[in-house]
């Protein structure tokens, strides 16, 4: 079928309309300022899957967004289900966190300096989770993520971590590294201008490999400072592990005293006010946040226990400061936003509109004996051209089906609806998706899914 999915729509970029049956939407401003881009920004872009490269067609360039909607350069409106990559649970533009950073851009953007709303935000996480005791505000989940790898390197004096194949953890050298051959390796360097004496510092093994996992820390037995792992990995697919997996790690890093922690940039005050952490009901050493808790400001968060922080400058000797950490109006959107969180019924109510959302495409494409999976934890979904019901590992996701979703995509934006341009990137649903987008959106997907297997 694959064959014919390129013979039928075609692998050029070019935008005509594959099917004769929906035309492709105008992208002629997109194209333009895209074109111009690509005078000043490497791929005409300042973050790499932004560029199309994995779908069809040029960038679309976004204008504004509001509520579930958002609206391109050329005037298209789209039931987005992007939501910035994360960030964005409550929709876009929510009045409550533009009349908060409102306020605090009335009285200025960056001061370098302490301020009450820093307080006021790390009271409002902290004592509503019970994982962490204090934590220090950063500009980036990757900043976060840097930085929670060297306080456990600094705090346990060993210099190894162990990452798994499949898990993202931003694009500081020591984690951009992929898995070489064999069961236990050392990181090769996945980007150029990584020095291999960073990535020879990073052991990548397979997820859900508890043997792997045994060979490690025999193999480099007092030397492995931390695992790290994203709560839920959500980076390349949506890999859902199980509670015995993750229970697992907590207990062979105890054992050999090294520290476990959770990249919670995606599922942190998504899944829960408290994550991946409570969903799994276990204890990290050491978590990292972003995206949500900037209420679509850029911000990140690094925390653990008390004892462990007071090894941060400048109550210790693990270096780490920021200009812009803390910054105000970050805050400010970042107390908007979780404010809201802690209504009552919040999760509940978005987690099971995902679910059914969800469940009603499952439903239309098992009947339509159509290969393709949805996978769905809290308000986190992920569409997958295959026919298994567990995908556990990035060794599990056939390459090949991602030929399917460049039609998907193309198909979905024809009819409204924005995902992310990768077949391995996850969607969100947000609270501003009300009853009846999230009906219309069905029936995009219906349509689309109907056009990806109609040359099956």
């Amino acid at each position: 079928m694959l064959d014919a999915l390129k013979k039928a729509f075609g692998g050029s970029d070019e935008t005509h309309s594959p099917s004769g049956k929906k035309g492709d939407i105008s992208r002629e401003k997109s194209a333009e300022l895209y074109e111009k881009a690509r005078q000043y920004f490497p791929g005409g872009v300042n973050s790499p899957v932004r560029a199309f490269k994995s779908v069809h067609g040029t960038p679309l360039f976004i204008e504004r967004g509001d509520g579930c909607f958002l609206w391109d350069a050329d005037g298209n409106q789209f039931i987005d289900f992007c939501c910035s990559w994360g960030p964005l649970i409550l929709g876009h533009n929510h009045p409550k966190i533009r009349e908060k950073v409102t306020k605090a851009l009335e009285k200025g953007l960056s001061f370098g300096a302490p301020t009450a709303l820093e307080n006021e935000l790390a009271e409002l996480i902290l004592k509503h989770n019970k994982y962490i005791d204090k934590l220090r505000f950063v500009s980036s989940g990757t900043e976060a993520v840097m930085s929670a790898i060297r306080l456990a390197r600094g705090y346990t004096g060993r210099d190894k971590i162990i990452k798994f194949e499949g898990c993202y953890h931003g694009h500081s050298d020591s984690l951009l590294v992929k898995a070489g051959s064999g069961l236990v390796t050392f990181g090769e360097t996945s980007s150029a201008g990584v020095p291999k004496a960073f990535a020879d510092e990073t052991i990548v093994i397979p997820l859900n490999d508890k043997q792997a996992v045994h060979a490690a820390f025999s193999q480099f037995q007092g030397k492995i400072a931390a695992i790290i792992i994203e709560g839920v990995p959500a980076n390349n697919g949506l890999l859902i592990q199980d509670h015995d997996y993750i229970h697992f790690l907590r207990s062979i890093t105890k054992e050999n005293g090294s520290l476990l922690i959770f990249d919670e940039v995606i599922t942190g005050f998504r899944l829960g006010f408290e994550g991946a952490a409570a969903y799994y009901d276990v204890h990290p050493d050491i978590i990292t946040y972003g995206k949500i808790i900037g209420g679509g400001m850029p911000v990140g968060a690094y925390g653990a226990s008390a004892e462990l922080m007071s090894h941060i400058s400048p109550d210790g000797g693990v270096y780490q400061a920021g200009t812009l950490s803390g910054n105000p109006v970050a805050m400010a959107a970042g107390i908007a936003q979780l404010t809201e969180l802690k209504g009552s019924g919040f999760y509940k109510n978005l987690n099971q509109k995902t679910f059914q959302f969800v469940e009603a495409i499952q439903r239309y494409a098992t009947a339509k004996n159509y290969k393709v999976w949805i996978f769905n934890i809290g308000s986190i979904f992920w569409f997958a051209f295959t026919d298994k019901e567990a995908i556990r590992t990035a060794g599990d996701i056939d390459h090949n089906s991602m030929e399917y979703y460049k039609v998907f995509h193309r198909e979905l934006l024809n009819r409204g609806v924005y995902l992310g341009p990768s077949g391995y990137e996850v969607g969100f649903v947000s609270a501003a998706h009300n009853k009846t987008e999230l009906e219309k959106a069905k029936r995009a997907v219906f349509e689309s899914l109907d056009e990806v297997f109609r040359h099956k």
